[in-house]
């Protein structure tokens, strides 16, 4: 507890401990000064414990803001103090009153407290300092003021401060307070390392590829923290639905402590005017809506620290809210269902090992910086051998032309095959064809093709469990690819060879087609995908390896890349959003039939504590589950 929730407890003892005290004293004995000794008395619990809500209740008159919770609670509780006075009331509810209403504000006090601490430690990755190079001593400093292209030192326990890449040692990182992911990542010299994970085991040396500002670490910070600024329409209503509720219910109460006496007189009947003011009072106490003032917030709020824990950021409770109606699902192929990266799939030889069918390719290629020179280099694994290689000759488009042991090794597409008169087989597997001649003579060809993320699989299959109704995937790739990688996934529709603006027209049909429906989420990791991602219902960027443009144009950030969150993200908003309606239901009809028994008499005013302060509790113990909704 802070200072202040301590401050309320010893209030909250002190006030409970003299109402105790008070139970015992006999006050009847005491005769004619007995009723002036025991308001005097009763005075000083009220005021210890309600002194405060009087002071904010003054203050809301005065800023002519006057209908909330606190100016609820003066009236009913001064009220049923003018109840006591007159004999139709006992000064015991009106302490009573107030302090299970400090007992209930204490609590939710305490809760959001926790689940705010509960989001902090989870994102615990704001680093302190960054040891940087200058002048060729290692120094501490703020890491704002690390520059592009310096050089800093983690060692093991320290937070990685920004951005960059390993340009020495070897280590493992755990990244638990990014993605979620529990198992440690291990990193070598010249591997990507991003702020915010743990170094656990050897000392890393970092060229940092962004100022702190653009880095990981600062962007997830600030997702977080503007979360709540984006708000749902669920917290919109309850915002609207307090305006307006708490004045009626002000004028209700007056209406129901004037009205029927009136009504009584005019029927020439006795008024009894003490007992319907006292059902006026009970009635405001009843209709203090802060169940739903503070659960509903509460709720997106817990959600969507519940859901960075697990590695997905959403930036704002509306957000979540819209994940929760997402019917159709749209990917990116390229780096979003696949790794992005370009793997030997197959090797189909002729007269020649497999071994040395690569051994001769990798060769070859050994100076080429094309990605498909380096997938085969990566697939060869063994040393390179510069003394066997000799002239290189290499063909725009089409291949490369080298000598190898004395060898000549034409290494290329079907284009340069057919330039050197060289019969080939056509290959009929998805990716790209490597042919290779050996002196003039087909050894085979090797097939690279983008491989498909481990659990991509499973991510259609989770969301075709989640009721999702359809899931469809744009690429620019060529048709054949992306239908191949399509069917093999489970997706049940895909087009191919298509350009960015034309991805942004063909979402606008598939919304279109959609209209009322549901939401659209766009899901992708490029530059590319920036404007999908912006014109989408819900735009979901992968956070590891996506672009900067994506991840800002996004609603929701996957901080590992598993498209597997997307089925989960979409798991934990349905259970945030079933708890916030089942608030919402709850304390409303409470209210309800509180409020009519509460008019009718049947309902007296610890019924009405019931229905404030012990809803308000239920329903905030209710809402901070969010905050494990994706377990």
């Amino acid at each position: 507890m802070n200072k202040k929730q301590k401050k309320v407890l010893v209030r909250i003892l002190i006030a409970a401990a003299l109402l105790v005290v008070y139970a015992l004293v006999p006050w009847e004995q005491m005769g004619s000064y007995g009723p002036g000794i025991k308001l005097v008395a009763y005075m000083v619990p009220y005021l210890v414990i309600g002194w405060d809500i009087l002071r904010k209740a003054w203050k809301g008159i005065g800023n002519r803001q006057v209908f909330d919770e606190n100016f609820l609670m003066a009236v009913a509780t001064l009220g049923a103090i003018g109840c006591g006075i007159a004999g139709t009331g006992d000064y015991v509810e009106a302490v009573a009153v107030m302090l299970f209403y400090q007992v209930g504000e204490l609590f939710q006090s305490y809760a959001v407290g926790k689940s705010r601490r509960n989001i902090s430690e989870l994102m615990d990755i704001r680093p302190d300092y960054a040891n940087c190079l200058v002048d060729g001593n290692w120094q501490k400093v703020d890491p704002e003021e690390v520059a592009i292209g310096s050089r800093i030192l983690v060692n093991p326990g320290e937070k990685v401060p920004i951005d960059g890449i390993v340009r020495k040692g070897i280590s493992t990182l755990n990244t638990a307070a990014l993605t979620g992911e529990s198992l440690p990542r291990d990193v070598v010299e010249g591997n990507e390392i991003i702020s915010g994970c743990i170094n656990m085991t050897g000392v890393l040396e970092i060229e940092t590829t962004k100022e702190f500002g653009e880095s990981t670490v600062s962007k997830i910070l600030e997702l977080v923290e503007n979360a709540s600024s984006r708000k749902s329409k669920s917290e919109e209503f309850i915002s609207k639905f307090a305006r307006v509720y708490t004045p009626v219910v002000c004028y209700l109460a007056l209406a129901l402590a004037l009205l029927p006496p009136v009504v009584l007189w005019v029927m020439g009947e006795a008024p009894s005017f003490g007992v319907w003011v006292y059902r006026a009072l009970t009635f405001l106490v009843i209709s203090c809506p802060c169940a739903l003032v503070i659960s509903i917030p509460l709720t997106f709020f817990a959600g969507i620290g519940g859901a960075s824990r697990e590695g997905i950021l959403v930036k704002g409770s509306v957000y979540l809210e819209n994940l929760s109606k997402v019917t159709h699902v749209v990917f990116d192929k390229t780096g979003t269902m696949t790794q992005g990266v370009f793997e030997v799939v197959g090797i189909h030889h002729n007269s020649m090992e497999e071994k040395e069918l690569l051994r001769l390719a990798a060769h070859a290629e050994a100076h080429s910086s094309h990605p498909i020179s380096k997938s085969l280099l990566k697939a060869y694994g063994g040393t390179l051998e510069p003394t066997i290689l000799g002239s290189v000759e290499e063909i725009a488009g089409e291949g490369v032309v080298a000598q190898v042991e004395n060898k000549t090794i034409t290494i290329g597409n079907s284009k340069l095959m057919k330039r050197y008169h060289i019969a080939y087989t056509d290959c009929h597997s998805v990716g790209t064809i490597v042919h290779i001649a050996v002196d003039g003579e087909y050894a085979g060809h090797i097939v690279i093709a983008d491989v498909e993320k481990p659990t991509a699989k499973e991510a259609i299959r989770k969301l075709h469990q989640a009721g999702i109704a359809k899931t469809i995937m744009l690429t620019g790739d060529a048709k054949n690819v992306a239908e191949v990688v399509a069917k093999d996934l489970g997706i049940d529709e895909v087009y191919g060879e298509l350009l960015p603006a034309t991805k942004v027209e063909k979402l606008e049909e598939i919304l279109k087609q959609n209209q009322g429906r549901g939401k659209v989420a766009f899901v992708g990791d490029g530059i590319n995908d920036a404007p999908v991602l912006s014109r989408a219902d819900l735009g979901i960027a992968m956070g590891a390896m996506g672009s900067d443009a994506a991840i800002e144009a996004a609603d929701v950030v996957l901080m590992d890349d598993d498209p597997l969150k997307i089925a989960q993200g979409i798991r934990l908003s349905r259970k945030c959003l079933r708890i916030v309606y089942e608030n919402i239901y709850f304390a409303i009809g409470i209210k309800v039939l509180c409020l009519l028994l509460g008019a009718l008499g049947i309902a007296n005013m610890w019924a009405a504590i019931f229905a404030d302060v012990g809803v308000m509790i239920l329903a905030v113990c209710n809402a901070i589950r969010a905050l494990w909704a994706g377990k």
